[in-house]
């Protein structure tokens, strides 16, 4: 029986395996300087710090370890949002998870958490929105020198969290109970097919959802609701792709545009986890 580390790493290597995924790195595409082989490297190198959390490890540290683990490959950020949402997910698995027992873990979080997650950042190149000139003492790009910052206003990974939500949607999913997160698994559980396919298939049905968060970080709003829309045209109203062949090509054209819907991609990791930790999926 696989431990819940181990359906972590398993998790991410099923993410990138899905195909076709738009926009993202698949066992088909690469992008220009981040390749397929480095998505695999860093779901190996971030098992330490996921085997930490498992053992019972802060949430904190644990996720530092295994950004710092994810970032020992050549092709720089590789699943820094999954890790976020894989991290606490790992730490609350005893025989399957809950999103009550999600919800305790990340309401456990302390100062010191936040400030792992910020030193974090010292182990890879993350993009991030510039923050609001009031907010710049609590800039993630300051890393460890933002740590006087966050002691002095008492803020625990949680809070910061809390105050990453609006346009980011990983954080959301913290303070939402995982909410999307356990939707995915939903989704690939009752899916048919290789789990890898069941996972590319979420992640357009994902997409049409909602804009992508890092969409909109990196290229606007407008941008971000027009891959959006057309993920939902390229969807029966059962939600399974019409053609595949506009599949592809949706995901060639994103990839051509340099637009990566990477927030959708985290999504897919944790829900993929959650499947495999409460055996929705067999594998």
């Amino acid at each position: 029986m696989r431990s819940a580390a181990q359906n972590a790493e398993l998790a991410l290597l099923l993410e990138v395996c899905g195909t076709p995924k738009p926009g993202n790195v698949d066992r088909h595409r690469d992008l220009e300087d981040l390749l397929f082989e480095h998505f695999l490297a860093g779901a190996v190198g971030a098992q330490s710090g996921l085997r930490m959390a498992e053992s019972g490890e802060s949430v904190g540290p644990s996720f530092e370890q295994s950004v710092a683990g994810m970032a020992e490959q050549g092709g720089g950020n590789t699943q820094f949002g999954a890790l976020l949402l894989l991290v606490p997910l790992v730490k609350a698995a005893d025989d399957g998870i809950s999103r009550s027992t999600a919800e305790s873990v990340v309401a456990d979080t302390t100062v010191a958490d936040a400030k792992a997650f910020y030193r974090a950042f010292e182990h890879v190149d993350v993009f991030v929105s510039e923050p609001d000139p009031e907010l710049e003492a609590l800039d993630v790009r300051r890393g460890s020198d933002a740590a006087p910052a966050l002691e002095e206003r008492g803020l625990t990974l949680l809070d910061v969290m809390d105050r990453s939500v609006p346009g980011d949607d990983v954080a959301r999913e913290w303070i939402a109970g995982f909410e999307r997160s356990f939707d995915v698994a939903d989704r690939i559980a009752t899916a048919r097919g290789p789990v890898a396919d069941r996972a590319a298939t979420a992640f357009l049905a994902t997409l049409a959802e909602r804009p992508d968060t890092l969409v909109a970080k990196r290229r606007g709003g407008e941008t971000a609701a027009e891959v959006t829309e057309r993920a939902a045209d390229i969807l029966r109203t059962d939600g399974r792709a019409t053609d595949r062949d506009a599949v592809e090509s949706f995901a060639d054209e994103l990839v051509s545009r340099g637009i990566n819907p990477g927030t959708t991609a985290d999504l897919i990791a944790a829900g993929l986890f959650i499947a495999l930790e409460n055996e929705l999926i067999e594998l």
